[in-house]
Parts: structure tokens; C-alpha cells; sequence
């Protein structure tokens, strides 16, 4: 479970985004970053802080992984032919935790890793409780039957905060989910600019 669930919204002030598109973002109020002097102008960003900046807003959208998993995703996808921030994105959105999340199973991407750590999900049938598990174009993740009256199950495919993208072919009548493809970086929704380009120039400096 990561450190930041209970103030993943520090996430967003830090970086002056609001990453997940939440209408609870403190930056709907406030745009100013966390801490005692938040209040101050920030600074133009060198090359190297525009790529850190990237890597963090990237690494904190999918529920701030640790560094060592983010690090290990980049290595894999540089060892990929074609381009290595398109397979950064399809590593990422490959995850079983981010497919639970863009099934609309859940309301969070924080909560898609607990739902799956706690053993609610299966994929293909098999019950699966690693969040980093990497589905494949054709899997099929379904809610387990004893959890599909689960007040955040029932309440997160009634919302209409996002869509289900094209890639995931989604039934929230038996709360099933077919991961379609791989997508790439503009078939994924995110509600901020993402740019996976500098998180690969931070890497390979």
C-alpha cells in the first residue's frame, strides 16, 4: 500500500496539477503549493526539472509508484523496438490495478491497488492480488462475486466523472472487463498532459 493514500492530493499541489481530474483536488480552491511558503512564485524549471517534473507527474498518477518499480518499467520499455515513451505508456496501462481503475470498477487509482491486493478481482477466473500484474490484449478482469454490492463498486460505475476508454471493453452489468489492446499515449485519458518523451530524457541523461 502506498505512504501517500491518505495525502495523494499533496500530489497535486506539489506539482500544480490536478493529475486525476478529481473535483476534490485542493487545487479547485486552492493553486498554491502545499507548505508554509506555497504561496511563493515558482521559478522557471530548467530542462532537468521539467523532466523530473514529468517523471513525478507520471509516477504519481498510477498511485506514486515507488521508484524502483518506475525505473524498472523504463528499463523494460527501452529494450522494445519502436518508441520507448509510447511503450512506457502501454507498460503502465497494463497494469492490473490501472485496468481495474479504467473499467470504472472503482472511483481511484489508489483504491484499484487496494481492491486488488485485498482479492476482488480475478482475471480469467483466477483470483489475482499483485496490483502489478500485466494483463495481456484479451484477458478478461471481473469483480468476484462476493464483492460486487460493495458500496465502491456500486457507486464508482454510476459515476459520470469519466469514461471507460476504447481500448477496455467494459459490462458493469456483471462487472466484467476485456482489456482490448495496448493503447498508446493519445488513446489514454488523462485529465493533464502528459509527457512520457521527458521522463525517457530524465532516464537516459
Amino acid at each position: 500500500m502506498t505512504k501517500r493514500l491518505r495525502a495523494k492530493y499533496k500530489i497535486d499541489r506539489r506539482l500544480g496539477e490536478n493529475i486525476w481530474g478529481r473535483p476534490k483536488s485542493p487545487l479547485n480552491k486552492r493553486e498554491s503549493r502545499p507548505g508554509q511558503h506555497g504561496e511563493r512564485r515558482v521559478q522557471k524549471l530548467s530542462d532537468y526539472g521539467q523532466q523530473l517534473k514529468a517523471k513525478q507527474k507520471l509516477k504519481g498518477y498510477y498511485a506514486n509508484l515507488n521508484e524502483r518499480q518506475f525505473h524498472r518499467i523504463y528499463v523494460e520499455a527501452s529494450r522494445l523496438k519502436g518508441s520507448t515513451s509510447e511503450h512506457v505508456i502501454g507498460l503502465l496501462e497494463r497494469r492490473l490495478d490501472a485496468v481495474v481503475y479504467r473499467a470504472k470498477f472503482v472511483p481511484t487509482v489508489f483504491a484499484a491497488r487496494q481492491f486488488v491486493s485485498h482479492g476482488h478481482v480475478t482475471v480469467n477466473g483466477r483470483r489475482v492480488t499483485v496490483s502489478s500484474y500485466r494483463c495481456k490484449p484479451g484477458d478478461v478482469v471481473e469483480v468476484r462475486e462476493k464483492s460486487r454490492q460493495m458500496p465502491l463498486v456500486l457507486e464508482a460505475i454510476k459515476s459520470p466523472e469519466r469514461d471507460v476508454p476504447d481500448y477496455i471493453e467494459a459490462d458493469h452489468g456483471r462487472l466484467s472487463a476485456k482489456f482490448v489492446r495496448v493503447p498508446t499515449l493519445s488513446d489514454v485519458p488523462y485529465p493533464v498532459h502528459m509527457e512520457p518523451n521527458l521522463v525517457v530524457e530524465f532516464y537516459s541523461r
